[in-house]
């Protein structure tokens, strides 16, 4: 897009601003994962400005997300984590956004779940939108949309959370899924390659290469900062001190531990996400059992020493629960009214605490009281912010190989060891490995900048300029 130098005179308008596109991203529902993203797409339109001002301003609007439905602002069931809840942190403010009107129930589980109230080309051409942005192709409005955008000629945007490692379905329901995903991304302009295996599998349908846009998935770095920062001493910015090395507990730390009942010398390897098969939570208790069974190890030294003592810290909840804890020298346990496991059980198993789901103003607590962050899941992990969020908190992680983020952490982290999925010894081996490490929090937080919403979003202005 050419860039118009002129002004007017009149309110000194800048034409080039005038001529800039508008962006709309279509979208289920507000996630906060999602938050920073829009957050720093409005700072790139230059609408990072409050809710209000931004509603009294509308002509200059450049950028819009639409949402499907209020599920993540208003309080729902999720099945997988087995209660219902909102998340507590605001994911509306700092950028612009509406709810598209739909005409009965919404279900987030069926394509067909999401009955607009109005085609959505319609709403495309009534907001003047010169671009679209959609998220996947989940649903059905999805797909109307990339359709209608197609007719009116604007550039269009797909970032889809989905990765080659995940062995698509074979017969006639393969074969008419990857006919409709060609069909559909033959309409595609730029795709939005959240990661490594995310690429392959958009060149494995036949997206060419110079349509892929490197899109890194990304958290709110400075959020996990500031809250863990609270906990384990200052942080200013990226580049100040948090703390000092992991065995050197805070007062902050050490009351946390003390409240789970952890003990202030043990090594906390944390699992945090929903205790559901596909994510694997068994294996941290397996790989906690493989590394007290060593027994006495020999040191570089040639001296034997014991096992560092580990604790388990199991953040969420689901329909494992029982099973986890059954296996498990519960400690403490925050839901423990729901989970009734005979002490005699637990003798002789890791010793863990359950602090059950902690929502989004509470999960600094425990980062701040891990050592190490654990994700061991299937390949149904197309990526795994969770591994995003430990990082900016200052945590080493380990990945299982089959989980969509593994190799791109694995590239740029130096502090993210991936093991082979289900192999419960190479992850323990990893975890002390990781334990090991004399490191700060501070320089582990670093590399989590590499994984930023701000460089998804100056990408995006940039491709629509040139337009």
């Amino acid at each position: 897009m050419q860039r118009v130098v002129q002004r007017r005179r009149r309110g000194t308008v800048d034409l080039a601003q005038e001529l800039l596109p508008v962006l709309v991203v279509l979208t289920s529902h507000p996630i906060q994962y999602q938050a920073p993203l829009w957050r720093a797409l409005a700072g790139e339109f230059g609408q990072g400005r409050g809710r209000k001002e931004a509603q009294d301003r509308r002509r200059e609007r450049r950028f819009e997300v639409w949402f499907l439905t209020d599920q993540g602002v208003r309080r729902t069931e999720d099945k997988d984590f087995g209660k219902a809840f909102a998340w507590d942190v605001d994911l509306l403010s700092g950028y612009p956004h509406r709810f598209l009107a739909l005409r009965g129930p919404w279900n987030l589980r069926t394509f067909n779940g999401l009955p607009l109230a109005q085609p959505v080309g319609q709403s495309l051409r009534e907001a003047g939108a010169t671009a679209l942005w959609v998220e996947g192709w989940r649903f059905k409005p999805f797909w109307e949309a990339v359709s209608e955008a197609k007719k009116m000629g604007i550039p269009i945007f797909l970032r889809g959370e989905t990765t080659d490692k995940i062995t698509e379905r074979g017969g006639l329901f393969g074969l008419v899924r990857r006919f409709a995903l060609h069909r559909l991304f033959a309409k595609v302009d730029h795709f939005l390659a959240i990661g490594q295996a995310s690429k392959r599998f958009y060149l494995k349908h036949g997206v060419p290469w110079r349509k892929l846009i490197d899109a890194p998935y990304g958290v709110d770095n400075e959020f996990f900062r500031t809250e863990v920062g609270k906990l384990c001493g200052s942080w200013q910015g990226a580049r100040g001190e948090m703390g000092a090395h992991f065995d050197n507990l805070t007062e902050g730390q050490r009351a946390i531990r003390e409240k789970w009942n952890i003990p202030l010398d043990a090594k906390v390897v944390m699992f945090c996400g929903k205790f559901v098969r596909k994510k694997r939570p068994m294996d941290v208790v397996l790989a906690a059992r493989a590394h007290f069974e060593r027994g006495k190890v020999g040191d570089a030294t040639g001296e034997e020493r014991l096992p560092e003592k580990w604790h388990l810290l199991f953040v969420g909840s689901g329909e494992l629960g029982s099973e986890l804890r059954a296996v498990c020298d519960v400690r403490f346990d925050a839901e423990a009214q729901n989970h009734k496991i005979p002490r005699t059980q637990n003798l002789g198993a890791p010793p863990a605490s359950f602090a059950g789901f902690l929502n989004q103003s509470e999960i600094a607590k425990a980062y701040a009281a891990a050592d190490v962050m654990v994700l061991p899941s299937e390949a149904w992990e197309t990526w795994g912010l969770v591994v995003n969020e430990a990082t900016a908190a200052g945590v080493p992680t380990v990945v299982s190989e089959q989980c969509g983020c593994a190799e791109d952490f694995a590239a740029k982290n130096p502090f993210t060891r991936v093991f082979p999925t289900g192999n419960v010894r190479a992850l323990a081996a990893a975890c002390n490995e990781l334990l090991s490490l004399a490191v700060e929090r501070r320089e582990v937080s670093l590399a989590a900048d590499t994984f930023d919403p701000q460089i998804t979003a100056k990408s995006v202005r940039a491709v629509l300029m040139r337009a």
